[in-house]
């Protein structure tokens, strides 16, 4: 290591750097800032996710096993997405999962393995916060004329969380395996 470089901070998360992307350092700091903060919820669920794939136990395990590290996968795409288009922005992504942990609203789930039907709500728990921001956020990127931002987070980070919901609500349905006749 070269003497003196270690740990210099050559941009202060919350700052803007210049970006000529014909928006007002207003309008991209408000982007960054509701970018960052579903980033964190986006990190956290991946996390979540990841967790649930490992301890599903039970006899959905094969589906929810699978299921659960695709959208992890999924996740991971969004985060890498969303935190491109903060850097896009002349700002600072969350990159640190302490810090995720700090910026997210996502109830901590429990250290140790749940029951599926808790696995379950809680991950349909932790999608209905991020969706929730996502909507402020299409509506305030909307407002600032940022079309980047919102295109992002309505093709992408707001469909996929839908359809996650839906993948992952439907093990919640009591379905019979005959139908009545």
């Amino acid at each position: 290591m070269r003497p003196g470089k270690l740990g210099v901070e050559i941009q202060r998360f919350g700052a803007l750097r210049l970006a000529p992307l014909a928006l007002s350092a207003e309008a991209r700091g408000e982007s960054a800032q509701l970018l960052n903060v579903i980033l964190a919820d986006s990190m956290i669920l991946y996390a979540m996710y990841k967790k649930h794939h490992w301890l599903v136990a039970g006899p959905t395990f094969y589906q929810l096993h699978l299921l659960f590290d695709k959208h992890a996968e999924e996740q991971q795409e969004l985060i890498d997405l969303l935190a491109e288009r903060v850097q896009t922005l002349g700002a600072v992504a969350v990159g640190d999962p302490r810090h995720a942990a700090e910026l997210t609203t996502i109830d901590r789930p429990p250290d140790g393995a749940e029951e599926v039907p808790s696995m379950i709500h809680r991950l349909l728990d932790a999608h209905e916060t991020v969706i929730s921001k996502v909507r402020h956020a299409i509506d305030r990127t909307d407002k600032n004329a940022d079309w980047g931002s919102n295109d992002l987070l309505m093709s992408d980070v707001l469909r996929r969380n839908e359809l996650q919901v839906w993948f992952v609500s439907a093990h919640l349905v009591d379905v019979p395996l005959v139908g009545d006749k």
